[in-house]
């Protein structure tokens, strides 16, 4: 998927914004807005993998992305590959897809050409928040501090001054502000200067930038990436039924009955076999995409109690057999997400 989708590289801008026609080789079909969804979502997968070395898990977690500062020394393509990555986030905002990625706060912040400040860093890097922290609330004099940032490098501990001369400028009570200003911004910027001026410039190679002054950094991660937290009760709330089945249907209410059961990952799981995305639109299930523009999530009566559940990505739909009991359903609910890789075509 990724190999094959460097060519957007070469296309023009007008290219970019017209209607999406994806094929994935070997899986022939019409893409009614399920396919495309997908292949956003395969892509994310290889654009953010961390093994590659250009991006890297922030400090806090395991999930939330930020740009490796030493991705230049893991590929020597790596603004190109970042000016890429750009395009494709920017393709997926104006066609009103997501990506599969989510960004440490300061990011979006860049993106947006705002200041960043010491509370952002409580979301990136507590350790880091609360020594900074600690020094602006106390007479750091006595830490024997310098104008310098230390950070780990391949195993070395590399030692970077954050002003000139910042080796031979101690920190005091008079410039403790300046030295936390100079650490956050060497954090947070300095360090990744060239990643996110390239990423920005694939990003408004397709939308320009000022379209994004409407939004804060907030907003700007919901409209990229989606809502991480699934919210079960709004998915009830905007999910259509077919096939003689109702909100009060047995069958339903033992569907949703697994669905609370299952922890925020596998419901991200589910969610994605059934619309091709594991995350929800900016403002909930009210706003899912289908084939025609908005398509609520619809359960349709399909099939008998032997049959496993089945998808279409296109029309956000799940075909539900009437099973018997509860825990059968549950238990061929999740077969079918975790065996299928592929999805539907009506």
């Amino acid at each position: 998927v990724s190999t094959q989708s460097t060519g957007i590289m070469r296309k023009t801008s007008g290219d970019l914004i017209k209607r999406l026609w994806v094929v994935f080789d070997g899986e022939p079909g019409l893409d009614y807005g399920g396919v495309a969804r997908e292949w956003f979502y395969s892509l994310s997968k290889e654009m953010f993998n961390p093994y590659y070395g250009l991006w890297e898990y922030s400090a806090i977690d395991n999930y939330t992305l930020q740009i490796n500062p030493n991705s230049g020394l893991c590929n020597p393509e790596h603004l190109r590959y970042f000016e890429f990555v750009g395009r494709i986030c920017a393709m997926a905002v104006y066609h009103g897809k997501l990506v599969d990625g989510f960004f440490i706060r300061p990011f979006y912040k860049m993106m947006l050409g705002k200041h960043i400040v010491l509370e952002d860093m409580a979301e990136v890097d507590i350790e880091t928040y609360n020594s900074l922290k600690w020094v602006m609330e106390n007479d750091p004099e006595d830490l024997c501090l310098t104008f310098c940032a230390q950070e780990n490098r391949f195993g070395e501990m590399v030692e970077t001054p954050l002003v000139a001369g910042g080796e031979n400028i101690d920190v005091t009570n008079f410039n403790k502000l300046g030295y936390v200003k100079a650490y956050i911004q060497w954090k947070f910027v300095d360090r990744i200067e060239e990643q996110i001026k390239a990423f920005k410039n694939g990003f408004a190679y397709v939308i320009p930038l000022s379209k994004l002054a409407v939004f804060d950094e907030n907003e700007l991660e919901y409209l990229m990436c989606g809502i991480a937290q699934i919210d079960v009760e709004d998915w009830c709330k905007y999910t259509e039924f077919k096939g003689g089945y109702s909100s009060t249907h047995h069958v339903v209410v033992w569907f949703w009955k697994a669905v609370r059961s299952f922890d925020n990952e596998f419901r991200a799981r589910l969610l994605q076999f059934v619309t091709g995305t594991s995350r929800v639109p900016m403002n909930g299930f009210r706003e899912l995409q289908g084939s025609n523009g908005p398509q609520k999530f619809c359960i349709e009566k399909w099939g008998g109690p032997n049959d496993l559940p089945r998808a279409h990505t296109c029309f956000n739909r799940i075909d539900l057999p009437p099973y018997n009991d509860y825990h059968t359903l549950k238990d061929k609910l999740k077969t079918a997400v975790e065996c299928t890789g592929g999805f539907e075509i009506d």
